[in-house]
Parts: C-alpha cells; sequence; structure tokens
C-alpha cells in the first residue's frame, strides 16, 4: 500500500527548516483534525490489544490447538503487526505530512506492510482450504490436515510472503535506495511500475479472490446440502448427525463472515489501484481506502467475539489472571461456554 499524505488548506512550513532541499508541510491544527487522529490511534490500540488476545487465547490453551485455530492465529499475528507497526507509521506520516522516520525505515516500511498483506492473504486462503477439506471430507479430515501439517503450511507461507516481498521491492531498487524518487528532504515515495503492479495484484488478489470465492462456494453447497439430506431422515441417530451438521454450517458460516469482511475491505482499494492512472496519487479517496484495509485487522477479532463463545471466555481468563496458574492450559473453555 502507498504511502499517502492528508492535505489540508493551511499554512505551509518546511519539514527541515535549517535545510534548503527540506521539502513543504502543511500544518494540520483544527480540532476536526485533532479528533481524527486521536480515533486512528484508538484504531490502532485495539487492533493491537484484541489480536494480542486472540493470539495468547489459541497459544496458551491447549484445547484451542486446532489446525483451523492455527490458521486463525496466524492471521492475528499479521493484523497484530499491522496496529504494531504499520498503523502508527501511516498516522505519523498522515498527521506531520512529512518522513521523520529516517532512511532506513523508509526502504523497511512498505516490506514489512505488504508482508503483512501477503501473509493475511496466504493465511485466509489455507482457512478456505481447510474448511472445504473439513466438509468435503470429514471422515479423513484428521489424517490429513494435522497440527503438524498446518504448522509447516504457515511457516512456509510466511516464508514466501518474505522471499516474494523482499525480491520485489530489491528488484524495484527501493531497498537499495528508498530516496531514488523522492524530489526534497522529509519526504519517501514508492513508485511501482506498472507491469510489476499487474502481476502483484495477480499475486495477492485475484487470485487468491478466485481460489476463496470458489471454494466458499462449494463449501455452502455441500453443507446446505448436508443438512437437507439428514433432516429428511427420521430416526433419532440421523437427528443426531443433524444437530451436528447444523453445528458445522454455524462454524463455517463464522470463518465465511471473516473472509467476506476481508474481501469488502479489500475490494474498494484494489479496484482505485486498477483503475488510477498513477499508484502515487495522492487523494482523500486513496486514505479511505487504505484505512479501510487496516480497520479490517481490528474486525477479525470482533468477529470471533461475537461468534465464538470459547473466546470470550479465554479473553475472561486472560483479564481476570487465571492464565497464570499452573494448570490453567487444561481448562475446558467449551465447558465454561457451555
Amino acid at each position: 500500500m502507498n504511502s499517502t499524505k492528508f492535505h489540508q488548506n493551511l499554512t505551509d512550513e518546511y519539514c527541515y527548516p535549517d535545510n534548503n532541499n527540506s521539502c513543504r508541510k502543511e500544518v494540520q491544527s483544527s480540532s476536526g483534525n485533532i479528533f481524527l487522529f486521536f480515533f486512528l490511534c484508538c484504531i490502532s490500540m485495539s487492533t493491537v490489544v484484541l489480536n494480542l488476545l486472540v493470539i495468547i487465547s489459541i497459544s496458551h490453551f491447549k484445547q484451542l490447538h486446532t489446525p483451523t485455530n492455527l490458521l486463525i492465529m496466524s492471521l492475528a499475528v499479521a493484523d497484530f503487526l499491522v496496529g504494531l507497526v504499520v498503523m502508527p507509521v501511516n498516522i505519523i506520516e498522515l498527521k506531520h505530512d512529512c518522513w521523520y522516520l529516517g532512511r532506513t525505515m523508509c526502504a523497511l516500511y512498505p516490506v514489512i506492510n505488504y508482508i503483512t498483506v501477503s501473509a493475511s492473504v496466504g493465511s485466509v486462503v489455507f482457512i478456505a482450504v481447510d474448511r472445504y477439506i473439513a466438509v468435503n471430507n470429514p471422515l479423513l479430515y484428521s489424517s490429513q490436515i494435522t497440527i503438524g501439517k498446518t504448522s509447516l503450511f504457515i511457516v512456509v507461507t510466511w516464508s514466501c510472503a518474505i522471499l516474494y516481498v523482499t525480491l520485489f521491492y530489491l528488484f524495484s531498487g527501493h531497498l537499495l535506495d528508498p530516496y531514488m524518487f523522492s524530489k526534497c528532504v522529509g519526504e519517501c515515495v514508492l513508485v511501482q511500475y506498472q507491469a510489476a503492479s499487474i502481476a502483484d495484484l495477480c499475486i495477492t488478489f485475484i487470485g487468491p479472490c478466485c481460489t476463496i470465492l470458489f471454494l466458499y462456494v462449494r463449501i455452502f453447497k455441500i453443507v446446505r446440502y448436508q443438512i437437507k439430506s439428514i433432516r429428511a431422515m427420521e430416526c433419532d441417530n440421523a437427528h443426531g448427525r443433524g444437530v451436528k451438521s447444523v453445528q458445522k454450517y454455524k462454524a463455517v458460516k463464522t470463518l465465511g463472515i471473516v473472509i467476506g469482511v476481508y474481501l469488502v475491505c479489500w475490494i474498494p482499494f484494489y479496484l482505485s489501484y486498477m483503475f488510477s492512472e498513477s499508484v502515487t496519487s495522492i487523494s482523500l479517496v486513496w486514505i479511505v481506502f487504505n484505512w479501510l484495509i487496516y480497520i479490517n485487522s481490528s474486525l477479525n477479532p470482533l468477529i470471533y467475539a461475537i461468534f465464538y463463545p470459547w473466546f470470550r471466555t479465554s479473553v475472561k481468563y486472560i483479564v481476570t489472571c487465571r492464565v497464570f496458574q499452573s494448570s490453567s492450559s487444561t481448562f475446558n473453555l467449551f465447558l465454561e461456554c457451555s
């Protein structure tokens, strides 16, 4: 995602008054801007706290050590980094209208940004694949999808994300010379060539989106067929299986909401990315679409809190410090939920 500037019709100053090559900056001191930056800081802090709760919950309680939850934790780690690094840097640049974080951070910031994006995409795709196998082959799921295999997939996902993004910015020249497109001191500009942008668009959005949508259409069709078939049977045993299928449908629906929200937050940004004349365009719309993506990192743990009783229970244990008890990792969260 591109670094942007939020302009107001206010007094111009220089980023570095003592430097003749310094960029101009626009002073932002209105009450509306103060409220906006306070609001964005609250989003950043809530993103860090909420996703940290997800990470602690899944990593601490043994009952939550399932393949699906490991993928959720991988997504939470990416969202946590967005709140911890990406959002604060973006807020600082919006507030000061200048780049004060130095050459090294100018080189690394887009790399960290895109690594979290790529890892998030990989995690969401694997969540869809995991749910598809669980629904399509429930009897073989436990043997096909294990914690060991899922952990390996997560490591491969993050490794590929780091390698891909590093090579992408290395060949573009940004890592070697982050100031190569800066016209003055106090500016960190990221420029992507059209061919590289199109390739990145296909790899990080179009391909994963098509895969996710195809899998979830298949998943909902299979689950609905299973529910209708079992409900048509009148024996008690079939009723028991029907209850399990309804529960399975609810679980799939919850993760479907996570993926649906993900797509809703990302599609506007990539549509503007595809149809804008220049990826360095500076506009209020671009800023809003950027922050819509960031806010998605805050929404995921809220979805878990609404739809997952075990998450609410684990948060209660964490907040009340019961996780520091010697046997807390073996607590039955599902028993507490019932």
